[in-house]
């Protein structure tokens, strides 16, 4: 009896969660009665999102921030974009939690519930940059499929958890090992329990650098049902779906995974220039790894009006996905001069940069101002659209806001 009333609160507590309040006279709901709420569900209130972030799909959810949402150094959840492939699981109890370690790789199959997660490993907290891998999808030419992402799909909150590398050293690795994939408890939107919606991975390097986390919280919270609670595997850098939500598995593999959205073109782009429009075959195509040098103006949101003579501050952020941002221009005559933003250093690594600059107009009229970054290697941003890709990945063209000089 006592266990059943557990498992009824802890039912109780993610249908709260799900839509944002207390269930007030939650014990009297009856037996499979489903909530109007989540009958017919408003995103915002039930991802706890500011409703000026932009839906693009239902099934299964996808929502972006415009531009200007994202200012704050540290992503609130209510700005930070929602990537899904599948459903959203249910009822979800921490407390009988675990996490399987499996694949051709390991020496022995080994589970960790997430407590012994939490207290048999060393907590570290690091702020990581997450991009989805079609961030700006809609700007290519021939439309890519997928969803239309514009410049919002992407996020640098602060995660905590345990570093994946310790967890896989206590495991115990074969010598063959050369790649993870994760297993996460959503559900294909077939309904069919034997698909998964996607189970991706990364090289073991990716693995065992130290910012890679099975994270526990986001921005000093339990993370959100909507990014992964209870357990999430954090991958900083590369594209988000490399960072798995809902993780109940890892396979250490001899070769490199091939769960859904690995094969194929899924994640994937030519591994040399094509035409656009131009058929690529499967072998033809290379995993996206590190995300290339980018940058988003965050203050002030586009059609900014300010007078003749006065000055106008602008401020946003740079990445540049295992590297570092070497430095941010700006250009208000289409690109053809640039000048210098002051930028300051990653918090921590593969933390986005902040840059900010005071931008002079010459005289009345109508203005573009276009933000460029420029990585460690010398790489920097297209001025328009890059290589044209069949998936509509890496879109990492200069970000530009509309300003008016009255």
């Amino acid at each position: 009896m006592n266990r059943r009333k557990f498992i009824e609160k802890s039912a109780l507590s993610t249908l709260a969660a799900a839509i944002g309040s207390e269930i007030v006279y939650g014990n009297a709901l009856p037996k499979g009665y489903r909530l109007l709420a989540l009958q017919d569900p408003d995103p915002f209130k039930m991802f706890n999102k500011d409703p000026q972030m932009v839906v693009l799909n239902d099934k299964p959810w996808n929502i972006e921030a415009v531009a200007h949402l994202l200012d704050d150094r540290i992503t609130p959840n209510k700005y930070m974009f929602i990537r899904n492939n599948g459903k959203i699981p249910e009822n979800i109890n921490e407390n009988e939690w675990s996490i399987r370690f499996d694949g051709e790789s390991v020496k022995q199959k080994k589970s960790y519930t997430l407590q012994e997660l939490k207290s048999k490993f060393e907590h570290h907290t690091y702020q990581l940059t997450l991009e989805c891998g079609g961030n700006g999808r809609s700007e290519f030419d021939p439309p890519a499929k997928g969803n239309q992402w514009t410049v919002g799909a992407v996020s640098c909150a602060t995660w905590t958890g345990v570093r994946l590398r310790d967890v896989l050293e206590d495991v115990g690795l074969k010598n063959d090992a050369v790649y993870i994939g994760y297993h996460a408890a959503d559900t294909h939107l077939s309904g069919d329990p034997n698909k998964e919606p996607i189970s991706r991975g990364a090289p073991m390097a990716k693995a065992f650098q130290d910012e890679t986390l099975l994270a526990f919280k986001m921005n000093g919270k339990d993370i959100p049902l909507a990014h992964g609670y209870p357990l999430r595997l954090v991958a900083g850098g590369w594209p988000a779906s490399v960072s798995g939500k809902w993780i109940n598995g890892i396979s250490i593999r001899n070769k490199v995974h091939d769960g859904e959205k690995m094969t194929g073109s899924s994640y994937r782009v030519p591994c040399e220039p094509v035409a656009p429009g131009e058929k690529v075959e499967d072998k033809d195509m290379c995993i996206i790894e590190s995300m290339p040098v980018k940058s988003l103006i965050t203050y002030p949101k586009t059609g900014a009006t300010i007078k003749n003579g006065s000055s106008l501050s602008i401020r946003g952020h740079a990445w540049a996905g295992e590297l570092e941002v070497a430095k941010v221009e700006y250009s208000i005559d289409f690109g053809s001069t640039w000048k210098t933003c002051k930028l300051e250093s990653p918090v921590n690594r593969l933390a986005w940069q902040h840059f900010s600059a005071s931008v002079q107009f010459p005289k009345k009229g109508y203005y573009e101002v276009w933000a460029k970054a420029t990585d460690s290697q010398g790489e920097s941003q297209p001025m328009v659209l890059p290589g044209w890709n069949p998936k509509g990945y890496l879109n990492n063209a200069c970000h530009r806001i509309a300003v008016k000089v009255s």
